[in-house]
């Protein structure tokens, strides 16, 4: 296999993930604009701790994406 074909392969894997990733942000915008299906009555102690754990989960994509925090070099 030449370098160009496994360069091909490498940007093709790269852009079907990339296409994933993008439909997930899109589909995590749409539920945050509907405030994660919830009231205001609704929400409770649960829920703040979910959105916790959420938070801080793309935080850590967020620290790996731009070097920051734990991955600062």
């Amino acid at each position: 296999m030449t370098k160009r074909s496994e360069n091909t392969q490498a940007i093709d894997a790269f852009i079907a993930k990339k296409s994933d990733f993008d439909a997930m942000l899109a589909r995590l915008q749409t539920l945050s604009a509907d405030h994660f299906n919830r009231t205001p009555e609704e929400i409770n102690w649960g829920h703040a701790g979910t959105m916790a754990h959420h938070a801080e989960m793309l935080k850590r994509i967020t620290d790996s994406a731009f070097q920051e925090g734990e991955f600062a070099v």
